[in-house]
């Protein structure tokens, strides 16, 4: 875990000119071409000639399965995967055992992250228990660590304890993120609705389910003029209905991750239960509708909803547990399919994913100049890799972008100034 070095002949950001990075004891300390007064026998030495230095990336949504179903996942080896991806800060979601819904909990987590070198912070849920009634002490909960609020994994059913938590964030500051599902919707569905689920003869999830608690969040809070953040969008429907929200000055946010803006439900003809995820694949369609939500700003950040399941849980198609690991190939994703293609600039998926989820809960930006505790990573733009899932650093390996080639790789990755990560 060095805190001394130096990286050579690096781009910083999207700079077209090489130059120095010299981290002194953590502490970024120089970034030019004049490093002839640093005594490099005390310093580790990085030729990164053709690489990239970019800012630490912030997953706001991930699942640490800790507490309570660690044979899944727990916080260290989170972190290690988080790291190893070029995440250094991760908000985890409160569905855990117990759920994140007391003090007691929150201390348990954070204590045991405490050492792991990466910034986690956690979300409470709105529900004690996460039954959808009655409210947590949002108060306690805060002052224990807690900086938003979430039943994420199920909606809170009932529409005027969303209000009333709405509006309790306009005194406590904490950001509700929502999980838009209509269960009554879904009853039972394990992937879209659609052509593909009707070829499998399965039971599908119409998009409508998501469409319409979208839709409800949106109103609720304009209703108390709070902020709600839209978690994993994955329609064209949702993508439009919070571009109108956005026009007409309501405060709503949101997020979407890679899979949905990479692969489509046709993934799901193979019968295999690592395609299967909540919100689901859906279709060409859907996909065009994100990409062209996230180059027009509808969409405000890139996550990787970062679900473990064991490769037993994940046998069965129609009754394995819905979610993805994608904590390692995140970046990755977004530079194959956003930035190589033309479609978004370097500059705005490192928004996406580093500075805007920051500003949206409140946490301080990390940047790469002199003065600075060093949080960043060295990217090589241009590596191709093919994704093997036993080398992810998860307990689990239920990647959907198991056998591809993807464009863009981390090689070192320093957190809270010292380096975490490095196959440099």
């Amino acid at each position: 875990m060095s805190k001394n070095f130096i990286l050579k002949n690096i781009f910083v950001k999207d700079s077209s000119i090489p130059c120095n990075v010299v981290v002194s004891d953590g502490i970024i300390t120089k970034i030019g071409n004049n490093i002839d007064n640093i005594v490099s026998e005390n310093f580790e030495i990085y030729d990164c000639k053709g690489l990239n230095l970019l800012s630490g990336l912030f997953d706001m949504h991930v699942h640490f399965r800790d507490p309570g179903f660690t044979h899944k996942e727990d916080i260290i080896t989170g972190a290690k995967s988080a790291l190893a991806g070029g995440v250094t800060g991760v908000l985890c979601m409160p569905n855990t055992n117990p759920p994140v819904d007391s003090p007691e909990v929150l201390r348990y987590i954070y204590d045991k992250a405490k050492d792991t070198g990466l910034d986690l912070y956690q979300v409470a849920c709105i529900t004690k228990g996460m039954n959808g009634g009655a409210l947590c002490d949002y108060e306690a909960l805060k002052d224990a660590g807690a900086v938003a609020l979430s039943d994420d994994g199920r909606p809170v059913e009932n529409a005027e304890q969303m209000r009333k938590a709405l509006e309790l964030t306009n005194e406590n500051g904490l950001l509700i993120t929502s999980h838009c599902e209509d269960l009554a919707i879904i009853n039972g569905g394990i992937m879209n609705k659609g052509i593909i689920s009707e070829k499998l003869g399965v039971k599908g999830m119409d998009r409508v389910s998501e469409d319409m608690i979208t839709a409800r969040e949106i109103i609720l809070a304009e209703s108390v003029g709070a902020r709600i953040h839209i978690a994993h969008v994955s329609t064209a429907g949702s993508v439009e209905i919070i571009r109108q929200a956005k026009k007409k000055g309501i405060k709503v946010t949101c997020e979407t991750c890679p899979h949905y803006f990479m692969l489509t439900d046709e993934k799901l003809l193979a019968k295999d239960a690592d395609f299967r995820m909540n919100p689901p694949l859906r279709t060409k369609d859907d996909v065009n509708a994100v990409i062209e939500g996230i180059i027009d700003g509808t969409i405000d950040c890139i996550v990787t909803d970062h679900a473990p399941h064991t490769i037993e849980e994940k046998k069965i198609f129609e009754k394995a547990p819905n979610g993805v690991v994608g904590l390692e190939t995140s970046l990755a994703g977004a530079l194959t399919a956003l930035y190589h293609t033309g479609k978004v600039s370097l500059e705005k998926i490192m928004d996406m994913m580093s500075v805007t989820p920051r500003k949206l809960l409140g946490l301080e930006i990390h940047d790469i100049k002199e003065g600075e505790k060093a949080d960043f990573i060295v990217v090589d733009l241009n590596r191709e890799w093919t994704v093997k899932p036993e080398d992810l650093h998860s307990k689990s390996c239920n990647t959907v972008f198991k056998g591809m080639t993807l464009k863009g790789k981390n090689l070192m990755t320093v957190s809270q100034g010292a380096i975490r990560y490095n196959i440099l």
